[in-house]
């Protein structure tokens, strides 16, 4: 569990799920999604904000003044090394339409499987290496 999750109600943390989820979200309709009282829904909302993981903007919706909360995304929760294949981004960036028989996504469908994979370390350790000139694992 992250620091961040530690840190929440299991109010919060569904609210916070609920924001991410719905990549904004009018507080008027927040906390009718959360079956919560609107006053709790707006602590919940303010609590998230004060701790940096929502912001809230006034806005008008149904001709009511409420706020548009939206997460907070940091950059460094980001994984842009998912978009990659060696040195070559997605063919899927950015476009609209994309030719899933075409050379640029077989291509990078490539890259893809010729990379090296990538072993966590303490799983590395764990692996027993092939017999020497056999390629064959040691047998047991």
């Amino acid at each position: 569990m992250s620091a961040e999750a530690e840190d929440l109600s299991e109010d919060e943390a569904t609210a916070l799920e609920l924001v991410r989820e719905q990549g904004q979200i009018y507080q008027s309709e927040f906390w009718k999604a959360l079956d919560v009282s609107s006053r709790k829904g707006s602590r919940i909302a303010k609590k998230l904000a004060d701790k940096g993981l929502v912001e809230r903007e006034d806005a008008v919706h149904d001709g009511n003044t409420t706020y548009l909360i939206k997460p907070v995304i940091k950059d460094e929760n980001l994984d842009f090394s998912l978009l990659m294949a060696g040195d070559m981004l997605s063919p899927f960036v950015g476009e609209e339409e994309v030719d899933a028989r075409g050379d640029a996504f077989s291509q990078w469908i490539m890259n893809l499987v010729y990379e090296d994979p990538v072993i966590p370390e303490d799983e590395a350790a764990d692996t027993p290496p092939e017999e020497e000139g056999t390629g064959a694992p040691p047998e047991t």
